[in-house]
């Protein structure tokens, strides 16, 4: 029969049992030195594990790009993209290349790094997902950190307060035989093993007592030393520190490197005892991690002395102690202003030679800008729907904020938007958008936060209880009416140049949603493979130089130019094109044919377009669509738009409300005669 003890043993070997045991680690130094031996990735620097938890997700080159990677962990992968920063890929490009040099010993490493841009551009999302990163590889068994404690004659460990590295126990004199035993075997190639700096002043005073009670044996002191695994956290304030700018009477500098504890200096008899000190201030707990610095150049000139000596000598000062090794990434950010006052104060020389800026800017390309609201703004989260175009129209003119007027003669601000996004443009390569961008220094540094978007969108969702959905107009009346109060804005002109530019982002949308009514309308793909095939006999016999035979009466006769004219029309093929473009269709057929294919109108988007335009045009009138405006419906019309709805919700998107709204809208156009309308395009 089976024993409770039985039992509990048998229990005792559960895998998540056993998983607890091997993360939560604890051993004998010469146990640890095994450890390393085996892996000697235990003892890297800082910046060394940063950049390997970097790449440990992954990177893949931009589409489009030669010279562009896009490294996945900046796409907040291991919290569901939560923190993801959308299209920043050159500045996140600038700062992990900063911790490959860094990782490297090649000088970055005595830097602090400056994250500098305008408000809301992500600066302290970047930080903190390093932070969060940090905290998550040290659980992992690549990430792992051990640090170690004295065990006291009663059984109890004092932990080493600054999570020193083991290692640094060992004399320096000792130090290159150490490390010859444990790189043995490996290659130039390989990871090796460097012992660096000290411990700090509370393992130096234990170190050295021992060191007397052994009779200068310093490897029977390493018998009194236990090793463990930390894991580092922000929130238990193990290996990440985080510093922010307070009032001056309320800071003071021994919040970065620590401070004496005056109720332990009775029992020890002396301020100068580390054992009455508390190594808590925020560089010391940042060691073998990460510290950041929220708004750096606010802080004090006293606590920029320490960060001198923490970057560029990896040292701190402890009050009435000697300076003291630290091995931490410093990461701080800054807006413009502030950065603005740090290049005029002479005084702040040596910071400058100290510090390396990454310019994290606004986004400046649409689809990006869109993804950031459909992170918040999605049916996960918002109850309401949210109409097509809400969103985009709201990242548009945010964009259009950011952008500075092209100097190329005849290039609107809403056409440099769409290149930067992509689209092609008569007359604009790839090297003309990047051109673009290269006489535009400071765009994505100026402009409209997308905090003020993202506030603006929440009090639309609010402001309208009693609508099913949220539409752009909604939107852009809420960003228009929010400019007349927004503290950012330096000047009255340019907050007028914002509400132009509301205009602008308006006509835009009214151009794409009627385009979609056109669509919805002529999305018959009956009459629209009709009216290809006409239009491609038509073309075949033109080419040719053939006539095409009457489908109702049988006779031949010449090419139909009047059809073909009034579809090419509407994608702008002027009269001089229209032998080239007639070509390039048969030319497309042909190629589709010697594969064994058959042509499809949809497989060519300019003609698709075309076509759609022109039964648009042709069916229009029939449908009566400005009949909306009156509210005099026939039922037969009714059942026309009922149709045309049900598109419009089947495929593009929309609810019952918004596409009755968009019918509604478009139809008004129509009903004031629209030039634009009459075209069925720009």
């Amino acid at each position: 029969m089976a024993t409770g003890d039985a039992l509990l043993k048998q229990l005792s070997e559960r895998p998540d049992i056993l998983q607890y045991r091997l993360e939560h680690w604890q051993g004998t130094f010469a146990e640890y030195l095994d450890k390393v031996k085996a892996d000697p990735k235990l003892t890297r620097t800082a910046y060394q594990r940063l950049y390997d938890m970097i790449m440990a997700d992954g990177m893949t080159p931009v589409e489009g790009s030669r010279d562009l990677i896009r490294y996945h962990f900046f796409d907040s992968p291991h919290n569901g993209g939560e923190d993801a920063v959308f299209g920043l890929t050159r500045p996140l490009m600038e700062l992990v290349n900063v911790f490959k040099s860094a990782s490297m010993k090649y000088g970055t490493e005595r830097r602090v790094l400056l994250l500098h841009g305008p408000v809301g551009s992500s600066k302290s999302t970047i930080a903190r997902l390093l932070k969060r990163g940090v905290e998550r590889y040290s659980r992992t068994p690549e990430g792992a950190v051990y640090s170690f404690g004295w065990k006291e004659e009663d059984g109890s460990i004092t932990w080493d307060p600054m999570l020193s590295e083991p290692l640094q126990l060992i004399p320096v004199g000792h130090r290159e035989d150490v490390c010859a035993f444990l790189n043995e075997g490996r290659g130039d190639g390989d990871f090796k093993v460097e012992i660096t700096g000290d411990v700090c002043p509370l393992s130096r005073h234990f170190f050295k007592e021992r060191l007397e009670k052994f009779d200068g044996d310093w490897t029977r002191v390493l018998d009194t030393v236990v090793c463990k695994r930390v894991f580092l956290s922000e929130q238990d304030r193990i290996g990440i520190g985080t510093f922010q700018p307070k009032d001056e009477k309320n800071q003071d500098s021994t919040e970065l490197t620590g401070d004496i504890n005056y109720r332990k200096i009775a029992t020890y008899g002396s301020e100068s005892d580390p054992r009455a000190f508390n190594f808590d201030g925020e560089f010391n707990v940042a060691n073998r991690g990460l510290i950041e610095f929220i708004e750096v150049l606010k802080l004090d000139v006293a606590f920029l002395y320490d960060l001198l000596g923490a970057s560029q000598e990896h040292k701190i000062k402890p009050k009435k102690f000697p300076q003291t090794d630290i091995d931490t990434v410093i990461v701080g950010h800054t807006n413009e202003p502030e950065y603005r006052k740090l290049q005029s104060n002479e005084f702040m020389e040596a910071l400058r030679d100290r510090t390396i800026k990454i310019d994290v800017p606004y986004v400046t390309e649409l689809n990006d800008e869109i993804r950031i609201y459909q992170k918040d703004y999605n049916p996960k989260r918002v109850r309401k729907h949210i109409a097509p175009h809400t969103l985009e129209v709201a990242a548009m003119w945010a964009i259009l904020t950011r952008l500075e007027e092209p100097k190329h003669h005849g290039l609107t601000l809403m056409q440099k938007l769409k290149l930067y996004n992509g689209k092609s443009l008569a007359g604009f390569t790839a090297e003309n958008v990047k051109q673009l961008k290269r006489d535009s220094k400071h765009e994505g540094m100026q402009g409209i936060s997308p905090r003020y978007v993202q506030d603006k969108i929440s009090n639309a969702l609010v402001a309208n209880p009693t609508a099913t959905c949220l539409n752009p107009f909604m939107v852009l009346n809420e960003l228009e009416s929010g400019l007349q109060h927004h503290s950012l804005i330096p000047n009255e002109e340019l907050r007028n140049s914002y509400r132009q530019l509301i205009s602008v982002v308006k006509d835009e949308y009214t151009d794409i949603v009627k385009n979609e009514v056109q669509r919805a309308i002529a999305a018959d793909e009956d009459a629209l493979t009709r009216l290809c095939s006409n239009y491609i006999d038509n073309v075949k016999a033109y080419t040719q130089r053939e006539r095409v035979k009457n489908r109702f009466t049988g006779q031949d006769e010449e090419p139909d130019e009047r059809l073909m004219r009034s579809i090419e029309e509407r994608i702008d093929i002027p009269e001089s094109r229209k032998d080239d473009f007639r070509r390039e269709i048969m030319n497309y057929i042909g190629a589709l044919s010697l594969d064994g294919k058959t042509f499809n109108f949809k497989t060519n988007e300019r003609l698709q377009k075309a076509l759609e335009m022109k039964l648009f045009e042709d069916q229009k009138d029939t449908i009566k669509l400005t009949s909306l405006v009156s509210n005099v419906i026939d039922k037969e019309t009714q059942e026309k738009i009922d149709i045309v709805k049900s598109r419009l919700i089947r495929n593009f998107g929309y609810n019952e409300e918004s596409a009755t709204d968009v019918l509604q809208y478009v139809a008004s156009i129509f009903a004031r005669g629209d030039a634009k309308a009459d075209h069925g395009h720009k």
